[in-house]
């Protein structure tokens, strides 16, 4: 087995403030480069079909809101043929907001309010509908349910002076709702999954999932880019725990926090997914880069934690990086290992952790599944969440040899 660990990501709002080197703008609230091959199949995917926005109406009446009090919304692209009874929920990703300021302002972007998002979107790489790039959940009901609350679907509150609503635990309720009534409730296989933010809210919301679908169903999840640690930046302070910090005290998510957590350590702490994933009891599937490129940036080395820019090139592109920087890496890949050996002592847990310079695998077709995509033990990414969902193989679970000896990568560059 090779060795490698996941990536950790976060964002304060959800506009860009860098431009990759080919992209421009980013689609999940995240500066998310992407090399030319990743942006050529993105133009083409124009050519397909749009999957139109659907608001869940009457979620009002429920208190289900977005920040400024907008109604939640989802995509729905309709399963087929043997995947009309299977059903794969994607939670969108896009960041937090971690104080009033930062939460009024995603109230005039698509992470805050429906009026902003987009009327339809292109389904790629998971959600994609043909078996050329998603193999196995190519026909399945596929949705994409919206972020628009802050927090990674939790909380339940609101602050009355600026009028902006902390409604995600009620979102998920009533999307859950929705759901159910449009033909999940007769789903024989379910899959939830999320990218980044929504990747930790599929952790967090994992084994409600399961309690929500009958016991004949089969239900497992999946976290993409999810896996976010509590780790030291490079100036030594703790840039991701003081964001968390701000993100639980303002939609005061105290009390909608694991209570197996929470008993034993503070609510911080039982936002980070490392203190969360041990105690799920649904069967989780963890795919991470142990170098993601958010995390590098942002939770690694924030400009705040470095003033004189020591981190510049490094964090735009992990092959211009020194043997220090290489080294300080290496220890949060070590960290990142660690904090996964409990999880992975589980059967029915599975593990793809590779040593990319990446974010968010299972959204891009280029990482999700191509001719070159990444591989671990010879498996791209949706062969081996595809082999371990279907249990087509046992014990499912890469983690990749350090950085720089994974040849299969795809590495974004930041500019």
């Amino acid at each position: 087995m090779r060795s490698v660990w996941p990536w950790i990501a976060v964002a304060v709002c959800s506009l860009c403030s860098v431009a990759p080197t080919v992209q421009r703008g980013c689609s999940d609230g995240f500066e998310k480069p992407r090399d030319i091959k990743i942006l050529d199949k993105e133009l083409m995917a124009s050519e397909v079909s749009m999957v139109p926005l659907t608001l869940i109406h009457g979620a009002d009446s429920k208190g289900a809101v977005c920040l400024d009090g907008t109604l939640p919304g989802y995509h729905l692209d309709r399963g087929f043929g043997s995947g009309a009874n299977s059903w794969l929920i994607h939670l969108e990703g896009g960041g937090w907001c971690n104080n009033r300021s930062s939460c009024v302002f995603r109230k005039t972007t698509r992470r805050g309010s429906s009026k902003f998002m987009e009327k339809a979107l292109n389904f790629t790489g998971i959600l994609s509908n043909t078996p050329q790039e998603n193999p196995d959940f190519f026909n399945w009901n596929r949705i994409k349910l919206r972020y628009c609350d802050g927090a990674s679907f939790s909380g339940d509150s609101q602050d009355e002076g600026s009028q902006t609503f902390y409604r995600g635990k009620r979102i998920w309720q009533a999307a859950m709702e929705e759901f159910m009534s449009v033909g999940m409730q007769k789903a024989e296989q379910a899959l939830l999954s999320g990218c980044s933010a929504g990747g930790l809210a599929s952790i967090l919301h994992c084994d409600d999932f399961r309690e929500r679908l009958p016991l004949s169903t089969k239900v497992k999840c999946l976290s993409d880019a999810g896996m976010f640690l509590d780790a030291v930046d490079v100036s030594g302070g703790h840039s991701l725990r003081n964001m968390y910090q701000g993100v639980v005290t303002v939609q005061n998510l105290q009390k909608d926090l694991s209570s197996a957590c929470t008993n034993h350590l503070d609510p911080t702490s039982c936002f980070f997914p490392q203190n969360l994933v041990s105690d799920i009891k649904t069967p989780m599937f963890l795919l991470n880069s142990a170098y993601d490129s958010w995390q590098v940036r942002h939770s690694l080395a924030p400009s705040p934690a470095d003033p004189r820019g020591v981190w510049e090139h490094c964090k735009s592109d992990i092959s211009r990086c020194n043997s220090s920087q290489l080294q300080f890496l290496q220890e949060f890949r070590k960290q990142m290992v660690l904090a996964l050996n409990s999880f992975s002592a589980s059967p029915q847990n599975g593990l793809f952790i590779n040593s990319c310079f990446t974010h968010c695998q299972s959204e891009i077709q280029d990482t999700w599944f191509t001719q070159d995509s990444p591989k671990l033990n010879g498996k791209r990414v949706a062969e081996s969440v595809g082999d371990w969902y279907f249990d087509r193989t046992n014990n499912v679970k890469a983690i990749d040899c350090p950085y720089p000896c994974d040849k299969t990568c795809h590495h974004l560059i930041f500019q």
